[in-house]
């Protein structure tokens, strides 16, 4: 037998893709398997979008299926949600975080509620795309972390990708979903490049994950914290100390049992978002994993996260995020108790 893999073989293989570039290959895939599947958004056509995530897609779709929008958030929250009354399934690009706001009213009074007040006899399947989240080096407004607002919205799911992979295939998972879905793409990790199994579905996009086993603590987070958590993992085990890394991936609806079922094995927690703690997504996590583990649990569930304040300004956000410092810190204080 040959040593060189057929040009079939070579399809299958995992691809190694950045993350941005995961994302698009997931919006050409659905776009191509279902031509009610179409993308809006400021600047998406020609320009690619300002982190270039759909970049070529106008050309080979069309500006019918990917429509450059005006500047208005509302207007384009608003429309998708008329189009997937209408059989359509938009996928909304929201430029920055910060910009998502003039569009809360549509994203909450009417997409998160439309289902239910309809009885069941309309679906919105509307895909939101958000990228979120600091480390960019950018301005007021562009690197913000309002998860929590919608999350505490009952009928929005919400995802946040950590990888490519995952990145791939809960875009596609969240485009086919007649719920709506809110992905959470964290902006700093677009060029964190890594394998992507087009063949290989990675798990429902609706549940945690172990990414790394351990037994002396466990660090649950989501998104751009991820590799943060690996890596702070990967020192503490330098000096001895085992730690499980669990990936939420989905923020709503949360797989707690996941969590909590870690938390039971290592006995301690810190969960950690960029955030910030006070109100933030980690209370929550924190609450259901002391009520489901509780007796388990040696020390009470910590948190690590961004400051009750505004975002600072881009010279100053390395002390505004958490990194590996400040999660060893917290795992360390969990030993105290």
């Amino acid at each position: 037998m040959s040593a060189e893999l057929s040009t079939e073989q070579q399809a299958q293989q995992p691809e190694e893709m950045v993350l941005a570039k995961a994302i698009n290959a997931a919006l050409h895939d659905e776009l191509t398997a279902d031509e009610k599947t179409l993308l809006i958004g400021e600047d998406i056509g020609a320009l690619g979008g300002v982190f270039r995530v759909t970049d070529g897609l106008q050309s080979r779709f069309g500006t019918d299926r990917v429509i450059d929008s005006p500047l208005a958030e509302s207007g384009i929250v608003g429309t998708s949600i008329g189009m997937a009354m209408r059989g359509y399934r938009p996928v909304a690009e929201i430029q920055f975080d910060g910009f998502v706001f003039p569009a809360f009213n549509q994203i909450t009074t009417q997409l998160a509620k439309m289902h239910n007040r309809s009885d069941g006899a309309i679906t919105v399947p509307v895909t939101i795309r958000l990228p979120y989240g600091g480390s960019i080096g950018s301005i007021e407004h562009h690197s913000e972390s309002p998860e929590a607002l919608f999350a505490h919205t009952a009928g929005l799911r919400i995802v946040a990708p950590s990888n490519p992979h995952d990145a791939y295939w809960m875009t596609r998972q969240a485009i086919v979903c007649d719920d709506p879905v809110i992905i959470l793409e964290p902006k700093r990790r677009y060029w964190l490049k890594g394998p992507v199994d087009r063949q290989n579905p990675a798990p429902d996009a609706f549940t945690a994950q172990v990414v790394r086993e351990g037994a002396d603590a466990t660090i649950a987070c989501y998104g751009p914290l991820v590799p943060v958590a690996l890596a702070a993992a990967e020192a503490a085990a330098q000096d001895g100390r085992s730690i499980e890394v669990v990936d939420i991936r989905s923020i709503s609806p949360l797989d707690d049992e996941t969590i909590a079922r870690s938390a039971a094995k290592t006995s301690r927690l810190v969960v950690a978002h960029e955030a910030p703690t006070f109100g933030g997504f980690g209370a929550e996590i924190a609450a259901r994993a002391a009520e489901k583990a509780h007796g388990r649990l040696r020390s009470p569930v910590l948190r690590v996260g961004g400051f009750h304040m505004p975002y600072p300004p881009s010279k100053q956000e390395h002390r505004y995020l958490p990194d590996i410092d400040r999660m060893l810190e917290a795992v360390d204080r969990s030993f105290s108790y």
